[in-house]
């Protein structure tokens, strides 16, 4: 880390200001929205770490040129190599596909680079578990990319599931429902090829990790997966599709809660349903992603004409809120929980210690999903700890 320079905060006194070298690998969907969090973060959450945006890889040699004068990196290249060789950089964001993650990873480790690398860690447990064990030989910060569960109402929800303020929980529903690909007339597309393209590859991760997150260790489950739309039209004719649209989980948490998740990318009609329910033995907890700035909250004791959901929105008093707004109920949107992201990941870096979701928290993400094909294939319970 190089180039200090001074800044005075108006809440606090002057402190410094150090560049570090950010390297992203990807330029697509993710790799612009870390491009935009990692330009963005340092003014938002005035961060001791200023990210100094070195180096970009995409496919081609113009793709990442281009790239890189749309979001402001000093370098380009299509060879990841490069990147992670690159004496300047010194932390780096991968938002590649996933069979990538691996080989990257682990090199960058090899490199003494800090690592941000985008959910579902590893193509495969095994993947996941190797890049784990990269990341705690090499004593580097890691984390997993989970950013939905970073809003302001979701550290909400885990304030007061802590507190003990809806008591003992007795039962966790969560699912991730989006219809991008219900369609039956959309055409084949890599999106229908590939264990880890499918639903359970996509889309799971993100609402296994909040299970993780909300209501603690998931120890046993069954599982059923199904493919719905088993032919897609394609140029050459109907093509099979060789993975997943959706499934069902039935759990068991750590602590004895009861569970159920529910993943789909045909749900008709659901953009962003990423969403839980959490029943307590004194209240209960609701929340939609698609209406990202408030949390429904039950309180038990009330008198009878007095119960009911109250909704709280979010506002400058709600963690990680304020940077963005100091207006209650104006909200916070998808890009800033990937600024959240950076700004967890930039503060990690810079007390030298990892923070939750580190590679482990991702490890046990994909011990769940391995857990659950394992049980759709054999049509019984299962025990997480077995795989």
């Amino acid at each position: 880390m190089r180039c200090v320079m001074f800044a005075i905060d108006c809440k606090s006194e002057a402190h410094e200001l150090t560049k570090i070298g950010i390297a992203i690998v990807g330029g697509g969907y993710m790799g612009k929205a870390h491009s935009v969090a990692m330009a963005a973060v340092g003014a938002i959450f005035d961060t001791k770490l200023r990210p100094s945006l070195e180096m970009i890889c995409t496919t081609t040699d113009q793709g990442a040129a281009d790239k890189a004068r749309q979001f402001g990196f000093a370098r380009s290249t299509s060879d990841w190599r490069k990147l992670v060789d690159d004496p300047k950089v010194e932390a780096i964001v991968i938002a590649s596909p996933q069979e990538t993650h691996r080989e990257i990873a682990i090199a960058a480790f090899q490199k003494g680079k800090h690592v941000l690398c985008e959910k579902p860690l590893g193509l495969g447990l095994e993947d996941s578990r190797m890049m784990m064990a990269a990341a705690e030989q090499s004593g580097l910060i890691n984390m997993t990319g989970f950013n939905y569960i970073r809003t302001p109402a979701s550290q909400m929800a885990r304030e007061i599931i802590a507190s003990g303020e809806i008591g003992e929980m007795t039962s966790f529903r969560g699912e991730h429902t989006e219809d991008f690909y219900a369609d039956p007339n959309l055409a084949f597309n890599w999106r229908a090829s590939g264990r880890s393209n499918g639903n359970m590859g996509d889309l799971s991760p993100h609402i296994i990790n909040a299970a993780f997150a909300l209501a603690g260790p998931i120890t046993s489950l069954i599982a059923d997966i199904e493919t719905v739309h088993r032919m897609r039209p394609s140029p050459e004719g109907p093509k099979p599709v060789t993975n997943d649209d959706q499934a069902q989980i039935m759990c068991r948490f750590a602590s004895g809660a009861m569970g159920s998740l529910f993943i789909s990318r045909v749900a008709t009609g659901r953009k962003m349903g990423y969403i839980y329910e959490i029943f307590g033995t004194k209240g209960a907890i609701r929340f939609d992603q698609e209406d990202q700035n408030a949390l429904w909250l039950y309180k038990g004791g009330a008198a009878a004409n007095r119960q009911g959901f109250t909704k709280i929105l979010t506002g400058p008093t709600h963690k990680d809120y304020e940077p963005f707004c100091l207006g209650p109920g104006h909200g916070t949107g998808y890009q800033d929980q990937i600024i959240i992201e950076a700004k967890d990941f930039l503060e990690s870096i810079a007390e030298g210690k990892s923070r939750w979701p580190t590679f482990r928290d991702g490890v046990l993400v994909n011990q769940v999903i391995e857990a659950a094909w394992a049980s759709h294939e054999l049509r019984r319970w299962v025990e997480v700890t077995s795989f």
